[in-house]
C-alpha cells in the first residue's frame, strides 16, 4: 500500500505541478471524505501555502439533481467530468466496494478525455481497479476500515504534495 501512495502522490504533484486540477468523486461517507481530501488539497493540510486547485463533485447540489434527474444517478459524476475535466487534470475516485456504476461511469469518462484516474477502494474493487492508472486497495471490505484506511492514506498524500510543493517554491 506504501508504494501506491507514493506512486498516487507523484501522480497528483505531477498534475498540480503542469497546472492542472484534482477531482475527487464518492457516494455516501466517500462523499463526505471526498470533500475532506479536496478540503486539504485546495486550503491547506499543516503548512500555510498557496491553494492547489481541487474540488469534490459531490457537493453542487443543483448539479446533481438536474444530471440525476435528466440522465440518471448513474452519470453526476461522468456529465461533471466531461464538463470540468481537461487532458491532464486527475479523477481520484472513492469506492469502498469497487462496484459503484456511478463512480464506473467517471472513470471511463476520464480515461476518454485524457485524465489521470486514480481509485482507492477495498478488497474486491476489481472493477474500479481495471479504470484506474493507480490503485489504492484497503486490505479489507469491511467498509467502516476502508475508510478509515483510505483517509489515513489521503492525508499522507496531502502531506507529501504539501511538503514537495513548497520545497519546490522555496528553490525559486
Amino acid at each position: 500500500m506504501l508504494a501506491a501512495a507514493r506512486a498516487i502522490a507523484a501522480a497528483m504533484i505531477a498534475a498540480l505541478r503542469a497546472g492542472n486540477k484534482l477531482m475527487v468523486v464518492g457516494n455516501g461517507g466517500s462523499a463526505a471524505d471526498a470533500q475532506h481530501i479536496a478540503a486539504e488539497i485546495i486550503g491547506r493540510y499543516k503548512q500555510d501555502r498557496p491553494g492547489y486547485a481541487a474540488l469534490a463533485l459531490t457537493t453542487d447540489t443543483s448539479a446533481l439533481t438536474a444530471i440525476a434527474n435528466d440522465y440518471g444517478f448513474e452519470q453526476v459524476f461522468a456529465r461533471q467530468v466531461e464538463g470540468l475535466g481537461r487532458r491532464g487534470d486527475v479523477l481520484l475516485a472513492l469506492s469502498t466496494s469497487g462496484r459503484s456504476p456511478n463512480i464506473l461511469a467517471a472513470l471511463r469518462k476520464a480515461r476518454d478525455i485524457g485524465l489521470v484516474t486514480i481509485g482507492f477502494t477495498g478488497l474486491r474493487g476489481d472493477a474500479l481497479g481495471a479504470l484506474c492508472d493507480h490503485l489504492l486497495v484497503a486490505p479489507t471490505d469491511d467498509t467502516p476500515v476502508v475508510q478509515q484506511i483510505h483517509l489515513a492514506v489521503a492525508h499522507g498524500i496531502c502531506d507529501e504534495i504539501e511538503r514537495t510543493m513548497m520545497r519546490e517554491a522555496l528553490r525559486k
